[in-house]
């Protein structure tokens, strides 16, 4: 068994597009109308593309919302990626303007960080030391 597609529950889909394929590096995947507004739009690792999708699913039901911005009001990250380097991915994506809720924080073998993706999450990035 493996992941094969997570989800995300954003705001405005085009805004989450440009977010996670121009400032976070992903690439999309799928982008394919559903209903009159919304979309089946996914992004892939440019690392992995044939690896786990990460579908921009908008957060228009109540129960997503109410549970994405009760996260959001207690600082947990909604996703966690994966980086090599905390502390340099950091210092890329605050250079694009993104803001962070923690700065890198070493706990152990781990260090992360988390930071607003402007689409109503709060996503960490992690990278276990070797």
């Amino acid at each position: 068994m493996r992941i094969s597609l997570t989800s995300i529950f954003i705001d405005d889909q085009a805004e989450a597009l440009r977010f996670y394929t121009e400032v976070l590096g992903f690439v999309k995947k799928h982008d394919v109308p559903v209903g009159e507004k919304d979309r089946w739009l996914t992004v892939v690792s440019p690392e992995e593309p044939e690896g786990a999708e990460l579908l921009l699913e908008p957060a228009g039901h109540p129960a997503a919302r109410t549970y994405r911005d009760a996260l959001v009001k207690d600082g947990i990250p909604l996703a966690q990626f994966a980086v090599g380097d905390v502390k340099a991915e950091y210092e890329r994506l605050r250079g694009h303007g993104v803001h962070f809720t923690q700065e890198p924080l070493e706990m152990g073998p781990v260090t992360t960080a988390v930071f607003d993706d402007t689409c109503g999450n709060l996503i960490q990035i992690a990278a276990q030391e070797q």
